[in-house]
């Protein structure tokens, strides 16, 4: 039985020091975004917990959706990374930006400059960047194919893109993997799933994404964004496709969203009949210890 921890929306903090001229963009609104809610909602203490629980589950592989960062300062760019070199050594690790890692423009080539790693599919010959993605990694039974959402938004908008050229590639490695025999997994930063998010949240490019799953097919979807613990269905060439989402890894009890979680998901059987298990893992808001919230049957 393979077993892939999937966890999303760190927000590590705090913040580093700012000068004013960070400010002068969309980093304005973030950080008093930040200043309100983020920093007395999301907490380094809990994140700690999630990874140490996963660590003891003793995984084989860990997926991070994204939004390791909050205004993509050049600090946070090195504080995630250091925090990534903790997570797991690059090859056991697979990690996709998110919409804060991409927050202003030019912030998402720094992040994957300095996250190509964590992001570098079997057989790259140059290191990840914003133009190669998708990529596959093969671990195990399973093929984890990391998808972009991420990029530069307007003040106000936290939405996501997924376009024609990644559409493709991303159809020809579904087909690779199949042929191969192997448990397709992707991870992408915003839901692929209609009224998921606002407006202003949203994936531009559903349809396409969708029409992807049904001409070539998948056998599971994780998502971050939403910060909510969310299972829904989309159709795929053969069968739905479970689309999994997860609370926030760091967000504190008492809030308007769930506490810190990550999903583990136990993955056995073969092409045809795979057996997917879906457990969801946290705090609750009245206990600060790591314990099993739910339990799903995805597949099998």
């Amino acid at each position: 039985m393979f077993r892939l921890a999937h966890l999303s929306d760190i927000h590590l903090g705090p913040l580093p020091d700012l000068a004013y001229r960070d400010l002068v963009s969309k980093r304005i609104t973030g950080y008093i975004n930040w200043r309100r809610n983020r920093r007395t909602n999301l907490h380094e203490g809990i994140i700690d917990a999630i990874v140490d629980d996963i660590h003891a589950s003793k995984v084989d592989h860990i997926a991070v959706s994204g939004d390791l960062m909050n205004l993509a300062l050049d600090g946070e760019v090195a504080l995630s990374t250091l925090w990534l070199e903790t997570l797991g050594k690059p090859n056991d690790v697979s990690v996709v930006p998110g919409n804060h890692d991409a927050y202003v423009p030019r912030a998402l080539d720094k992040a994957c400059a300095a996250w190509a790693r964590w992001m570098h599919g079997d057989g790259m010959k140059e290191p990840a960047r914003r133009g190669s993605f998708p990529y596959m990694r093969v671990r195990g039974p399973m093929a984890l194919i990391g998808v972009s959402s991420a990029r530069a938004t307007a003040p106000f908008m936290a939405s996501g893109f997924f376009g024609e050229s990644q559409a493709e590639r991303l159809g020809h490695m579904l087909d690779e993997a199949r042929s191969n025999g192997l448990c397709r997994v992707i991870i992408i930063h915003h839901p692929p799933v209609r009224g998921a998010d606002p407006a202003h949240k949203r994936l531009l490019g559903i349809g396409r994404f969708q029409d992807v799953m049904r001409a070539h097919g998948a056998e599971l979807i994780l998502h971050g964004h939403t910060h909510k613990p969310t299972t829904h269905w989309i159709g795929g060439r053969d069968s739905d496709i479970p689309v999994v989402g997860v609370a926030a890894a760091g967000q504190g009890p008492g809030g308007r969203r769930p506490p810190g979680q990550y999903n583990l998901i136990e993955i056995g059987g073969e092409q045809n009949a795979w057996r997917i298990a879906l457990t969801r893992r946290g705090l609750s808001d009245t206990n600060g210890e790591v314990h099993t919230i739910g339990e799903e049957k995805l597949a099998g």
